[in-house]
């Protein structure tokens, strides 16, 4: 564990953003967004006019805020305003639909909701079913009856006394999808932040003041990190990104921006490098990427074949590591110099590890085990989810439900999931969801939904489906579901590849028996 020396009296915002001004960093450039550069000084003074926008709006200490917000400086004003007025910011996954939505505005019975005007859309259809919700404040367009963001802060004062918040009050909340039956708001505090940014940000990617961090999806655990606290931690500059992940975009941003640290997911990092490659082939000749340092990979495993088709194209080493939205950001990491393809490295420092096998008992080295984390920054618990946090938070120790295996050197190697969760895009997916929401079709009967590995060696939803007797199968019907789901749930969750089957192999009990679907589609 440690050691971070806090008074007892801290508050967040405080420490990422006024320190840097009261370090003297009040004129260097804290985030670049598009054709805006926002310094520190400008950060703190709308940090401190959300804070004001908040209290006026009735928001007090330890009440909730939502945010679904993209990747811009707004999010940031907004995340650093509401821990700075005491209250609790909730950064919220914007490729969800709206009863995802609904289910966070009441489970987590935020007074005041702060919304994109992209996403508007889908928050009015379930405005008048949000129990608790008392304004809703919107960012961009002003085509509606809602308060607008920009008018507010230009109303509301620059300065703002932080509220006498603790190290150990909540500060944040970030939604899990671990569990397939709901989500679960895992409450992270004001240390928290400060012990990864210790553990990791400075630990092992060496951060300073210097750097230039590119990343994106500010909405969970590793991108929350990695674009809204680490680079303030250390008073460098964060690259705002909020277009569509196209990897053509993405170059053009290393380009123009010119970042040191680039955090990303595996997916991204192999079309980089075969959008290079192709370019090169096509007799493209595409500029030089320079000033960047490394590449961080987490979210999803990174396959050996992406981290070699990447380093070839680009010259540059990924560090890549685990970590998870409960422990609030990476806690196994490879290091400079040490990197070990295919596996996610060793434990963070501040960190502590086990791997048990399903009766509890210790494992050895080269024996899969069930892995355990403890560390400094894991959620106390999830919100109103006794007997979830009870299940998963044994003391100190944290229960990931992931399998691993420690090599003779100390590197771990993820084994799959204990659970049948699936990781998609460095985002949770519960199968049974996309199963509940593939069977609403009027052609199906029943489905079911497994992981399977693309070309890429990266895990993609595949779905076997049983039609209804009047139904026939065609590759006409196979994208019709395809859309249909998209239409229903978040776009990530759909099938990439559908099947169709005369049955769905299940025990006598009545549950699919997934690793016989698995080990159909290995033998094809």
């Amino acid at each position: 564990m440690l050691e971070l020396n806090l008074s007892r009296q801290f508050n967040a915002a405080e420490y990422f953003v006024d320190r840097n001004v009261a370090e003297g960093r009040g004129d260097k450039t804290a985030i670049l967004f598009e054709d805006q550069a926002v310094s520190y000084d400008g950060l703190m003074e709308n940090v401190n006019r959300v804070a004001n926008v908040l209290t006026e709006l009735g928001v007090g200490m330890e009440d909730r805020v939502m945010l679904l917000v993209r990747d811009t400086p707004e999010m940031l004003y907004s995340f650093y305003g509401a821990m700075k007025a005491g209250a609790v910011a909730i950064p919220t996954n914007i490729l969800m639909k709206a009863p995802d939505f609904l289910y966070m505005l009441n489970d987590s019975r935020a007074r005041v909701l702060i919304v994109d005007a992209v996403f508007l859309p889908e928050i009015e259809k379930i405005l008048d079913q949000a129990v608790f919700l008392k304004k809703v404040v919107v960012c961009g367009d002003q085509g509606h009856e809602h308060l607008v963001f920009d008018e507010l802060l230009e109303n509301a004062s620059p300065d703002f006394k932080a509220a006498p918040t603790t190290c150990d009050d909540a500060a944040f909340w970030l939604y899990s999808g671990r569990n397939p039956e709901k989500l679960m708001g895992a409450v992270h505090h004001h240390s928290h932040m400060v012990y990864c940014a210790e553990a990791y940000a400075r630990g092992i990617l060496e951060m300073s003041a210097d750097d230039r961090a590119m990343g994106s999806f500010l909405f969970f655990a590793y991108g929350l990190g990695n674009g809204a606290y680490f680079p303030f931690a250390v008073g460098a500059t964060t690259i705002l990104i909020s277009h569509a992940p196209k990897p053509e975009l993405f170059y053009e941003d290393l380009i123009k921006y010119r970042p040191t640290i680039f955090f990303t997911v595996p997916t991204l990092l192999g079309a980089l490098a075969d959008y290079k490659k192709s370019g090169r082939k096509d007799g493209v000749d595409l500029p030089t990427v320079e000033g960047l340092r490394t590449c961080v990979s987490s979210a999803e495993i990174l396959s050996p074949e992406i981290y070699k088709r990447f380093k070839q194209e680009f010259g540059i080493e990924i560090l890549e590591g685990t970590g998870s939205t409960e422990l609030c950001h990476i806690f196994l990491s490879n290091r400079f110099g040490e990197v070990k393809p295919g596996s996610t490295g060793k434990p963070v420092p501040g960190y502590d590890m086990r791997l048990l096998d399903d009766d509890g008992n210790p494992v050895g080295p080269n024996q899969i085990g069930n892995l355990q984390v403890k560390g400094g920054s894991t959620a106390s618990v999830y919100w109103n989810q006794r007997a979830e946090t009870r299940r998963n938070m044994l003391g100190e120790w944290f229960v990931t439900g992931d399998r691993y295996l420690v090599d003779d050197d100390g590197y771990y190697y993820f084994r799959g999931r204990s659970d049948d969760m699936l990781r998609v895009g460095g985002k949770w997916l519960a199968p049974r969801e996309v199963e509940h929401t593939i069977n609403q079709h009027e052609a199906v009967a029943e489905s079911a939904v497994v992981g399977y590995q693309d070309e890429d060696d990266l895990i993609k939803p595949y779905a076997f489906i049983v039609l209804n007797q009047d139904a026939t199968p065609s590759d006409e019907l196979a994208e019709d579901l395809k859309a249909f789901v998209r239409d229903r749930i978040a776009v990530y969750k759909y099938p990439r590849w559908i099947e169709f089957t005369d049955s769905i192999p299940k025990t006598s009990g009545g549950k699919i028996q997934r690793f016989v679907l698995q080990e159909k589609i290995q033998k094809k």
